[in-house]
């Protein structure tokens, strides 16, 4: 995403998972005030998946980087088009490029599928890089955020993807639980135009400066790069000795906060962040400094990217907004929650640490 993205809870033993109704609806709103609807409402009967058998459609899967959220929403796109008989003609990751993310989708795109599943590095350049495409007659399947200028039922079928700001309070709720409802904490926020990670970031603030008059947010610094979070918490790190928490706005940042925290050999700051990798659930795993995760339910992304494809090549509209559950990961659940948002089991290294 969230590049990214994309869930990023309750008190830190609890699991919190929430259904669409139970959602402020205020709040489960896409970037252009989408009412959400919930994932779960795509389903095709079994004569429609009979006719799109017959029709011999091909997709292709575009993606942002190559990560743990993207493996589960692969797995569960994948598999919801091979029940429909739409063959899957190429994969792609961009490692987080927007130049290579174009390139990739020009390559695809000679092979003439018909549907693109993608995550855009760039909602703004994808907004004209991605438009030859779809000038081609391809239609497209968007995780978190639609390039820049495009109109649902025109130019893209939906957005797929979770309820953010849910996500992001969350993950205030369970750092806030973590450090007993009092002390410092510095705040790391993807700092782009990116509605995913910046409804995220933005209600971990709201609900911190809402909900916890014990806490406050002494330091707050954005990324461009999450290759640069290491040196941004070492500077946090070194500013405010007395930090208690630290946010990040998902996994792969709160790993360069872990690494400043191993580096200063500081086993205090408790770190809370969004969707799961197996370096901070093996943290987790062994009682570190990471106690919450918030994921979404990937796998289920990737069912309702497969399921919408399915609609646009049958002409059947498709909300402009689909979301999917989100849970909270802590060390209590983070084998049950992982498999529950994966649809895998969490990886061997992190179950041997919880037996230990």
């Amino acid at each position: 995403m969230t590049l990214l993205r994309h869930a990023f809870l309750g008190a830190l033993v609890v699991s919190v998972v929430m259904p669409v109704g139970a959602w402020g609806q205020s709040r489960a709103v896409g970037p252009k005030g989408e009412a959400a609807t919930s994932s779960s409402e795509l389903q095709l009967t079994d004569e429609e998946v009979a006719k799109l058998k017959e029709g011999h459609y091909t997709a292709a899967m575009v993606w942002h980087m190559a990560q743990e959220y993207t493996s589960a929403v692969t797995a569960g796109a994948q598999d919801e088009l091979d029940r429909l008989g739409i063959k899957v003609l190429a994969i792609t990751e961009a490692g987080f490029d927007a130049a290579k993310q174009k390139n990739d989708l020009e390559t695809v795109m000679v092979r003439n599928p018909d549907v693109i599943l993608t995550l855009p590095v760039d909602p703004v350049s994808a907004g004209e890089a991605f438009r030859p495409a779809l000038k081609e007659g391809a239609k497209f399947v968007i995780v978190d955020n639609a390039p820049a200028g495009w109109e649902q039922g025109k130019d893209y079928v939906t957005v797929v993807t979770d309820n953010n700001y849910e996500m992001g309070k969350h993950t205030a709720d369970a750092l806030a639980g973590a450090i007993g409802s009092k002390g410092k904490v510095g705040m790391i926020f993807y700092d782009a135009d990116f509605f995913v990670t910046n409804m995220r970031d933005k209600a971990f603030k709201d609900t911190i400066a809402g909900s916890y008059p014990g806490i406050k947010i002494v330091a707050e610094q954005g990324f461009a790069d999450p290759r640069r979070v290491q040196e941004i918490a070492d500077a946090m790190l070194l500013q405010y000795p007395e930090l208690d928490g630290i946010y990040t706005s998902w996994g792969e940042p709160a790993e360069g906060a872990l690494a400043a925290l191993r580096a200063a050999k500081n086993d205090h700051v408790k770190i809370s962040t969004l969707d799961v990798n197996e370096v901070i659930g093996l943290d987790m795993a062994k009682g570190g400094n990471v106690v919450s995760i918030t994921v979404d339910e990937a796998y289920e992304i990737g069912r309702a990217l497969g399921a919408a494809a399915g609609y646009a090549l049958l002409g059947k509209g498709v909300p402009p907004y689909m979301v999917v559950p989100a849970l909270t990961l802590t060390r209590d659940n983070l084998v049950k929650g992982w498999y529950q948002s994966m649809h895998r089991e969490a990886p061997q290294s992190i179950r041997d640490a919880l037996v230990k």
